[in-house]
């Protein structure tokens, strides 16, 4: 990364303008233009310095679901398992701990069924086990990594 791909992730961590321009606007903000702004944010979700880019919607709030997930899965198939979770639209976040459960993952869907569906179709193309753990409460907690 250069000095420009600090300045957007660290820039963009903040939050997205909502104006008529907003990668203009992002654009003066880092001391660049807006055809860069546009590229570079696009190679650093190519290079996989950025997982993702968008919008971040409060999946309960508009009628979906939202939980943890986890299982556990064999060393030995835990690329192959990997893959198929991921493969998923609705599994934002995937995770190996050192624990029995050993795979964890968020998933955000538009609806409780579409959550549930989500769950059987894993389980069905992995063979393995998905523990659902539904969000009780949320707490916010505002994370922003200067990089």
């Amino acid at each position: 990364m250069d000095e420009l791909d600090r300045a957007l992730i660290n820039t963009l961590q903040g939050g997205f303008p909502v104006c008529e321009r907003p990668y203009a606007e992002v654009a003066a903000r880092v001391g660049s233009d807006e055809a860069s702004v546009i590229a570079r944010i696009e190679s650093l979700l190519q290079r996989g310095l950025l997982s993702r880019f968008g919008p971040m919607y409060h999946a309960a709030q508009m009628g979906g679901a939202l939980s943890l997930a986890a299982m556990e899965i064999p060393p030995q198939d835990y690329d192959r398992v990997t893959g198929i979770v991921n493969n998923q639209p609705a599994v934002a976040h995937n995770y190996e701990r050192n624990h029995r459960l050993n795979m964890w993952f968020v998933l955000a869907t538009e609806t409780p069924d579409a959550q549930q569906e989500t769950i059987a179709r894993i389980e069905r193309e992995t063979g393995y086990a998905v523990f659902n753990m539904p969000k009780i409460r949320e707490y916010f907690v505002e994370l922003k990594l200067h990089v």
